[in-house]
């Protein structure tokens, strides 16, 4: 089960990468996907979770660059620690670390939690 989550992980991190999130999400989210940011209430539902991507990927004002550090893949769960830099319309520049956590069943992401310095 490792190895299948290995690839599925590096390819949504390369579709990440490559500028195609959404397609990501779209074969990669379960629709009962729950999302949370550090210690906030989870967002539940994939079509709730698909608009509030699609409004953080349409707020970028400048993307200077992201890049997978590390990865690693357990029993169902995989974790991703992603370096961003970019500029946001409401937020400003932003450059961070961040841990992202997935949780799978049957091939699907059906939680993910990401973890950063506010």
């Amino acid at each position: 089960m490792s190895q299948d989550l290995k690839a599925k992980i590096e390819d949504l991190n390369s579709l990440i990468l490559e500028g195609k999130a959404l397609e990501g999400f779209e074969k990669y989210y379960a629709e009962h996907i729950e999302m949370s940011e550090n210690d906030d209430a989870p967002f539940v539902g994939k079509d709730l979770n698909r608009k509030r991507e699609e409004e953080f990927f349409n707020s970028i004002t400048e993307f200077r660059g992201a890049a997978v550090k590390e990865v690693t893949v357990g029993d169902n769960v995989t974790m991703v620690l992603w370096h961003f830099d970019y500029t946001h319309k409401d937020w400003g520049v932003k450059t961070y670390d961040q841990v992202a956590i997935q949780w799978w069943e049957n091939g699907l992401i059906v939680k993910e939690r990401f973890i950063y310095k506010p």
